[in-house]
């Protein structure tokens, strides 16, 4: 996990398929900063590698914080 420009860059190692990797990033990002799974939906990309999350619960410093503290 760690930043490419402005993108968080994880990597998991669920396979891609029936969305068992979406959701295995799901729980890491949970897990990282600290808000239920349910917090979190994945708005755009769900068939491709770019993601769009959206997290509820924490503002955007926060998340950026609970990364920074693990990468």
């Amino acid at each position: 996990m760690g930043w490419l420009g402005d993108s968080l860059k994880v990597r998991v190692q669920a396979p891609p398929e029936k969305g068992k990797a979406n959701k295995a990033v799901v729980k890491l990002l949970a897990d990282v900063l600290n808000v239920p799974r349910a917090s979190i939906e994945l708005v755009r990309g769900e068939t491709v590698a770019n993601k769009v999350f959206a997290v509820n619960g924490i503002s955007e410093q926060q998340a950026k914080n609970a990364i920074e503290r693990v990468t």
